[in-house]
């Protein structure tokens, strides 16, 4: 089901003809859809007795086919019967659902002194758990004078709440709230959020060593620094072991001219030094089985929102915007303006290198031939 169908069934929706309104479908009742024990009659029990009472079957054997008392069945006969007569049973099912719902008195509606303890805090700006622990420890032995954070956030919330409204010194909110929220944001769990890519891919949990173990070399940390109105990119990619950089240039911010990019650079390099890259969900990646199939090397996906799985590259593209600063239209950098950046940030001595370069580095390790001479 898509975004937009589960909108209209949550919330309904306008039909139209011809350009005009001419009707307004409801939403859905959640009671309606809600999944219900077992032991009450659901929507295709009352279509299977609908059916065989138009057959003319008894009331017992209804039940005796269903697996019901006949008690239940009369009842629900009875009970849920159309107003014009006869059964139907769309309708009973509808006339079910609203009998389930319960009319609740919420504790702050019906006590006056609650709600004017937790109206005072709000309009103070005080959060719901401020608010609850503020009762607790003001009133401790008083249980109507207590109520949880949640059922403060549920009471803000709810349409029409008395509470739900700008304090005095910040009329420019509508909520009492610090976040300004006047609703609740739906929470989505991370294992049924969606993939970012529909091919499989594999995150930078499956990376086969800690992010802090730096003793192999060939695995690669990547991303794009995006120029002016989001029309032009740079690819950076990042050495682990060594912090030697790479640049990208990319005359197109699209997957197959990362593709392309990464297998005119990375190619030239010896076997072991391409061993995996890591770069972040972007949707330049979408490539990444052609990618890897190219190279021979996998490519590891970042968790959404961390860039701190790859700071190696962080901290490189933080030096790289001295270059090509924020704002500015960076598909004018041409790819020898492009290599003299590269080198000349290789070739700089680091302190977390011992004094030595990049360059210096990847120079001896291409030299040995053996990785662990390097190991840090």
């Amino acid at each position: 089901m898509g975004p937009s169908a589960g909108h209209n069934w949550a919330r309904g929706y306008k039909t139209y003809r011809d350009g005009a309104v001419v009707g307004f479908v409801p939403a859905l009742d959640r009671r309606e859809v809600r999944q219900i024990s077992p032991r009450f009659l659901s929507q295709d029990d009352r279509v299977r007795i609908a059916d065989l009472r138009h057959e003319g079957t008894t009331v017992r054997e209804i039940a005796a086919t269903l697996g019901r008392a006949p008690s239940t069945i009369s009842r629900e006969l009875t009970r849920n019967a159309a107003p014009q007569g006869g059964y139907r049973p769309f309708e009973a099912q509808h006339l079910s659902a609203r009998r389930r719902g319960r009319d609740h008195v919420r504790r702050v509606d019906s006590n006056a002194r609650l709600w004017g303890v937790i109206n005072e805090k709000l309009q103070a700006r005080w959060s719901p758990q401020q608010i609850s622990r503020h009762l607790e420890e003001t009133f401790p032995d008083d249980a109507a004078m207590r109520l949880s954070h949640q059922s403060i956030y549920q009471a803000v919330y709810r349409p029409g709440s008395t509470l739900m409204r700008p304090s005095t010194l910040a009329p420019h909110s509508p909520s009492p709230l610090r976040t300004g929220h006047d609703h609740r944001k739906a929470q989505q769990r991370t294992n049924r959020r969606r993939p970012r890519f529909e091919q499989p891919m594999l995150t930078i949990h499956h990376r086969p060593f800690d992010p802090s173990d730096r003793s192999q070399a060939g695995h690669w940390e990547g991303d794009l620094i995006i120029g002016k109105d989001q029309g032009s990119a740079i690819g950076t990619l990042v050495e682990r072991q060594t912090r030697s950089t790479l640049l990208l240039h990319l005359p197109a911010r699209d997957s197959e001219a990362l593709h392309d990019a990464l297998a005119t650079t990375l190619t030239g390099l010896p076997l072991g030094l391409v061993r995996s890259i890591s770069w972040d969900q972007g949707s330049e990646m979408a490539r990444h089985l052609k990618i890897t199939k190219t190279l021979g090397a996998p490519v590891f996906f970042c968790d959404s929102h961390s860039p701190w799985q790859r700071g190696t590259n962080e901290n490189t593209n933080g030096l790289l915007r001295a270059y090509f600063p924020k704002g500015t239209d960076l598909s004018v950098h041409s790819i020898e303006h492009l290599r003299a950046v590269q080198d000349e940030l290789n070739y700089r001595p680091r302190a977390m290198l011992e004094g030595r370069s990049p360059t210096q580095l990847l120079t001896a390790l291409i030299a040995s031939g053996n990785p662990s001479v390097l190991r840090r």
